[in-house]
C-alpha cells in the first residue's frame, strides 16, 4: 500500500472511472493483485485529503486480502492533458477521476470501458442526472461516488452598506444592484476569467440562463453564438465595463481566498462551492454570509456533476477495478467522501449530513444543477471561447464578434472531428 502524492490545489470538479467489467469485458486480462487510482484533490484540505484516500487505501486492502492499491494524489492543474496523453498511449492508472465532459472524447478513441456491471444492483439507488451524465450510448463508463453543486453566495455586510435588503437572485436585481454597490466602493459580481478557469464555472451557467446551449442538437455545430449567448456575454461585458464585475476577474481560477471576493471588494460570487462558502465565513464572520440560488435569467442553472471513476480500457486488473468501483459506491464510502468534501450524495438513498445551515442551502441547489453539454470536443472548444471571451471583457471585441470568431473555429474543430 502506498499513496503518491502531488501539489493539491483546491476546486470543484470532477471524477470519472474507465474501466471494464466482468460483465461487459470478459476475462480480466491479468493479475489482479495490484491497482493504481489516479485522484484528485476533491477534499480542500490538503493533510484532510492525504488522511482520507491513505485509509481507504487500508480499509480496501483490508476487505481484499492480497490486493495492493495504489492512489497516486494529482494535482488539477494540467490534467486533462495528462490523462489524455496517457490514456491514449496505452498507459496510465487502472482507474481515474474524470468528469461528464471529459468522458465522451475517451469513449470516442476506446481508451474507457463501460462499468455498468459495477452499479448493476444499486442502478435505481443513483440520480437518474448522475448515471446519465456520466453514459454515452446507453451506457455508462464511470461511477459516481460523490456529486458537486454549485451557488451564489453573498456578503450580508456590504450588501447592507449598499442599502440592499434581500441578496439579488436575478439578472435585473444584479443590473439593479450595481451602481448601489459601486457608490459604496464594491464590486457587485466575482467571475472567474482566467484561461484557465473552466467555463462550466464562469460563462457556461450564464449561457444556460439565458436560455442557450455550447452545440446543436447533433453535435455537430457551436450553438453558443446565438441570441442567448450574445444576451449572456453582453450581460457579463456590461457589467464588467461599469466595474460591477472586478477587473482581477480576468485573472481569477475560481478561487475566494486572497481574491476579490475573499477580501470583502465584491458583493457576491456567481459559481461558489460549499468549500467556498467556509472560507468566506471565517474571513467574513458566519453571520454575513448568505448561500443563495444560481441566478435566474430566462432560467434559473447552475453547475454540478457527479463525480465519476472510471477504468482504463487497457487495465489488466478489471476485476480488482471493479470491486474497488463497487467499495466507493458503497454508502458507507458515499457518506465519508461527501462528508470530508463537503459535496453531495449521488445517491438517493444516501444522505450526506450538513454540517451547517450554509451547507443544508447549497442542497437545496442541487435541483438547479446541469452537467454540461456533452461533446467528444468540448475541452477544445472550451480553450477556444475561453480566449474569445477575454478579448470580449476586455474591449478587444465586441460580444458579438467575439462569439461569431470562436464559433467559426469550433465549427472547423468539429468538421475535422467528424
Amino acid at each position: 500500500m502506498k499513496i503518491r502524492g502531488s501539489r493539491l490545489a483546491a476546486s470543484i470538479t470532477l471524477l470519472t472511472l474507465t474501466t471494464g467489467f466482468t460483465a461487459a469485458c470478459g476475462d480480466s486480462g491479468g493479475s489482479d493483485k495490484s491497482l493504481t487510482l489516479w485522484m484528485y484533490p476533491v477534499i480542500t484540505d490538503v493533510q484532510a485529503n492525504n488522511a482520507y484516500w491513505k485509509k481507504i487505501e487500508t480499509d480496501f486492502e483490508a476487505a481484499n486480502s492480497g490486493t495492493d492499491l495504489k492512489i497516486e494524489l494529482q494535482p488539477w492543474d494540467g490534467r486533462d492533458t495528462k490523462v489524455a496523453t496517457a490514456l491514449s498511449g496505452g498507459k496510465g492508472p487502472d482507474v481515474v477521476l474524470l468528469g461528464p465532459d471529459q468522458v465522451p472524447q475517451y469513449v470516442a478513441n476506446g481508451t474507457l470501458r463501460p462499468v455498468d456491471g459495477a452499479v448493476s444492483s444499486a442502478k435505481g439507488a443513483f440520480l437518474p442526472n448522475a448515471l446519465s451524465a456520466l453514459s454515452v450510448d446507453g451506457k455508462l463508463y464511470a461511477v459516481p461516488i460523490y456529486h458537486t453543486v454549485t451557488s451564489m453566495i453573498f456578503n450580508k455586510k456590504l450588501l447592507a452598506k449598499a442599502g440592499i435588503d434581500t441578496p439579488p437572485q436575478t439578472w435585473d436585481e444584479i443590473r439593479a444592484a450595481a451602481p448601489k454597490l459601486k457608490a459604496k466602493g464594491y464590486a457587485t459580481l466575482d467571475y472567474s476569467a482566467s484561461p484557465e478557469a473552466s467555463l462550466n464555472m464562469n460563462f457556461y451557467p450564464l449561457l444556460w440562463q439565458a436560455g442557450g446551449s455550447v452545440f446543436s442538437p447533433d453535435g455537430k455545430k457551436a450553438a453558443f453564438n446565438s441570441p442567448e449567448g450574445l444576451e449572456a456575454l453582453t450581460f457579463l461585458t456590461d457589467l464588467y465595463k461599469e466595474g460591477a464585475v472586478p477587473k482581477s476577474a480576468l485573472t481569477n481560477k475560481n478561487v475566494v481566498a486572497d481574491q476579490a471576493l475573499g477580501k470583502q471588494q465584491v458583493a457576491a460570487g456567481l459559481m461558489n462551492v460549499p468549500a467556498d462558502a467556509e472560507i468566506a465565513a471565517k474571513t467574513w464572520g458566519q453571520e454575513n454570509v448568505v448561500v443563495g440560488m444560481p441566478l435566474m435569467g430566462r432560467k434559473r442553472v447552475g453547475f454540478g456533476i457527479p463525480g465519476g471513476l472510471a477504468v482504463n480500457a487497457r487495465s489488466k486488473h478489471t476485476g480488482a477495478a471493479e470491486k474497488f468501483l463497487k467499495f466507493m459506491i458503497d454508502p458507507k464510502q458515499i457518506t465519508s467522501l461527501g462528508t470530508a468534501s463537503g459535496f453531495v450524495s449521488p445517491r438517493t438513498d444516501v444522505k450526506v449530513p450538513a454540517p451547517n445551515p450554509r451547507a443544508a442551502k447549497f442542497a437545496e441547489a442541487l435541483q438547479y444543477t446541469y452537467p454540461g453539454d456533452a461533446n467528444p470536443s468540448a475541452r477544445q472548444v472550451m480553450a477556444l471561447l475561453r480566449t474569445e471571451i477575454q478579448a470580449a471583457l476586455t474591449g478587444k471585441k465586441t460580444p458579438e464578434q467575439a462569439l461569431e470568431d470562436a464559433a467559426k473555429q469550433a465549427d472547423d474543430l468539429l468538421a475535422r472531428q467528424r
